[in-house]
C-alpha cells in the first residue's frame, strides 16, 4: 500500500473570484509559526510509513520560502524516490526561488495559468497575466524541473475554442507534461457564486468545450487518465491517484481531509486554531461506494471483482438494464470485468452516480 502526506497552505495574495476553499486571507508571505504547526501535527499521527508522495497544495505553496519547504520536506522524510509536488502561482516565483524548492526536494511542480488572456485573468481575479505564466514556465525548466504541470479553467466567461487553443499552446510551449483541465463551477461562497459574471455558458456549451478540450489535449499528446487530468505518458499524478485508489494519505492544514486505515477525518477550518494545535475531527469511513465513485473518475474505470471484494453490492437488474442504456448511448462501456466511463459520460457522472448509489 503506497501513503501520501499533504501540507495545505492557506495564504495567499488575494482570493480569486470562483473559490471557494478555506483561506487565511491576503497575506505576502507563511508565517513560521505556521510551519511549526505543520511540523507538530506531523509529530502527533501515527503514520503507515514514510510518504509515497508529498504534495504541497492550498492557497498559494509558492509563497512559502525554500527554506520553510525543505523543513518540511525533512521533517516529512518521504521515500528516495518520492514525488514532490508543489503548487505555484505564476506571480510569485522567480528564478531563486525555484531553484531553492528543487534544492529542497521538489520534483514537479503545478502551475496555475487558468487562460492565456489577461482581459480573462482580470474576470477571474488571478493576480498574474498570461506574461507572467510564460516566464514562469521558463524560470522553471531553467531551475531544473522535467516534471511541469499547468492548469486550464474551462467554459469561463464568453468562453471561445480559440481561448482554450490559446491557453493550451501557452501550456505545451511551456514544456507541461501534464495538465489539468477543470470546468468553472460557479460555488455558492465565492465572489462569482454572489454575483455570477456576465456571458457564462450554458450546460450543454461548457459540455461541448469539455469535449472539445478532451479532443485537443489528446491531439498534443496528452493522454486522459481522469475526468480533469492529461498527461504524457509516466507524467500521470502520483499523489492525486492515491485519493482515487482509496489509499492511505494523511492531510495537515486547516480544512485539511485525511483517510488513514480506513476512516477518514479532517481539520477544522480554522487557522489560529490549527496553530493552536487543533486536534482533526473524525468523518467516519472509506468504504465500497467511496471506491466506486472514485474509481468512475478514471479512464480506466472501476474494477468489479475489486468493488465487491471491498464490500460493493452487486448491481441490481434494474441498475444493469439502466448501464446498457447508457452503454447504446455512448456514455460508458460495461463488461463482466470493469465499468468505465468515456468522456461523454464523466460530464454526466453525478446522475450515472445517483442510479448506482
Amino acid at each position: 500500500m503506497s501513503f501520501g502526506l499533504y501540507y495545505h497552505i492557506p495564504y495567499c495574495f488575494s482570493r480569486c473570484r470562483y473559490c471557494d476553499f478555506y483561506a487565511a486571507g491576503a497575506w505576502r508571505g507563511v508565517p513560521d509559526a505556521y510551519i511549526d504547526a505543520l511540523v507538530a501535527a506531523l509529530g502527533r499521527h501515527v503514520l503507515p510509513g514514510r510518504p509515497d508522495t508529498l504534495y504541497f497544495g492550498g492557497g498559494t505553496p509558492s509563497l512559502l520560502t525554500p527554506a520553510q519547504c525543505a523543513r518540511l520536506i525533512q521533517a516529512a522524510a518521504p521515500k528516495p524516490g518520492a514525488e514532490i509536488t508543489l503548487e505555484a502561482n505564476p506571480e510569485t516565483v522567480t528564478l531563486a526561488s525555484l531553484q531553492g524548492y528543487r534544492a529542497a526536494g521538489v520534483n514537479r511542480l503545478s502551475i496555475g495559468v487558468q487562460s492565456a488572456r489577461d482581459s480573462q485573468l482580470r474576470t477571474l481575479g488571478r493576480p498574474h497575466t498570461a506574461a507572467q505564466a510564460r516566464q514562469a514556465f521558463a524560470l522553471a525548466r531553467q531551475a531544473g524541473f522535467a516534471n511541469i504541470s499547468g492548469d486550464i479553467m474551462l467554459a469561463l466567461p464568453h468562453y471561445t475554442r480559440a481561448e482554450f487553443d490559446e491557453t493550451l499552446e501557452l501550456i505545451r510551449q511551456g514544456g507541461a507534461c501534464h495538465i489539468s483541465a477543470y470546468l468553472l463551477k460557479i460555488e455558492p461562497g465565492s465572489a462569482f457564486g454572489r454575483r455570477p459574471p456576465a456571458g457564462l455558458p450554458d450546460p450543454d456549451q461548457a459540455a461541448g468545450f469539455y469535449l472539445y478540450a478532451v479532443e485537443q489535449l489528446t491531439r498534443a499528446g496528452y493522454r486522459q487518465y481522469e475526468i480533469s487530468s492529461f498527461a504524457r505518458p509516466g507524467f500521470e499524478g502520483r499523489h492525486n491517484r492515491l485519493y482515487w485508489d482509496c489509499e492511505d494519505y494523511l492531510g495537515l492544514g486547516p480544512a485539511a481531509h485525511s483517510c488513514l486505515g480506513g476512516k477518514r477525518f479532517f481539520y477544522p477550518a480554522d487557522t489560529a486554531a490549527f496553530i493552536a494545535g487543533a486536534d482533526p475531527v473524525p468523518d467516519g469511513g472509506c468504504g465500497a461506494e467511496d471506491y466506486l465513485i472514485l474509481q468512475l473518475r478514471l479512464s480506466t474505470g472501476l474494477d468489479l471483482a475489486e468493488y465487491r471484494r471491498r464490500g460493493g453490492a452487486a448491481f441490481t437488474p434494474h441498475q444493469l438494464a439502466f448501464l446498457e442504456r447508457c452503454a447504446q448511448a455512448g456514455y460508458l462501456t460495461l463488461t463482466p470485468r470493469r465499468l468505465t466511463l468515456t468522456p461523454l459520460g464523466m460530464i454526466v457522472q453525478n446522475s450515472i452516480l445517483e442510479e448506482l448509489i
